[in-house]
């Protein structure tokens, strides 16, 4: 089997006084915490997701 592709995302910034979508994309990733770290799986919807909040996380390279 092909291994799946993951992304490891950082919450670099805090939710407060954005919008609320903003703050249920974070939830979404689970993230709620700046420094919270957390594996995901590589696909358009994830990315789409990072995309919406990437002034509040960073994706980490390995």
């Amino acid at each position: 089997m092909a291994e799946k592709k993951t992304l490891k995302v950082r919450q670099t910034g805090s939710p407060i006084r954005r919008p609320q979508d903003q703050r249920a994309t974070l939830i979404g990733l689970g993230l709620n915490k700046i420094g919270r770290v957390r594996e995901l799986e590589d696909t358009p919807s994830v990315r789409g997701m990072i995309r919406k909040v990437s002034h509040m996380v960073e994706v980490i390279e390995d």
